[in-house]
């Protein structure tokens, strides 16, 4: 995400207090609950032979100056090879087949990103 600036002669500090609760409307609590939320999401929406990829995702969240940033991953590797991954997008099998991948990773997420821009967006018409 591009930090936004601004440039002016007037003083801003209405608009500067407005972006910084803006930075904060999403507190630690929030990004836990839609971690989890987006681990459940994906185990349900991940294709099962075995269970085993789906029962591999996990999430974590970082901070930095700018923000939080809540990731997903999955922890099934076999020989180096992410399973997530090559179902999502495909692979080729040694025999020289191609395995077409299946798009369950975006239909998973989509309500947990609509959820977190809901909530977002409520918090940007509260300010």
């Amino acid at each position: 995400m591009q930090p936004i600036y601004f440039r002016g002669t007037q003083k801003l500090s209405k608009t500067e207090r407005f972006f910084e609760r803006l930075k904060e409307t999403v507190k630690m609590g929030d990004l836990d609950k839609y971690g989890k939320m987006g681990v459940e999401a994906l185990k349900e929406y991940t294709p099962k032979d075995t269970g085993k990829t789906a029962d591999s995702w996990e999430y974590g969240i970082e901070h930095d100056k700018n923000g939080s940033t809540i990731y997903w991953y999955n922890t099934n590797n076999v020989n180096g090879v992410n399973i997530a991954l090559i179902l999502q997008y495909g692979h080729l099998k040694s025999s020289g087949y191609w395995v077409q991948g299946v798009d369950y990773i975006n239909p998973a997420m989509k309500p947990v990103f609509d959820e977190i821009a809901k909530k977002a967006w409520r918090e940007v018409e509260r300010a």
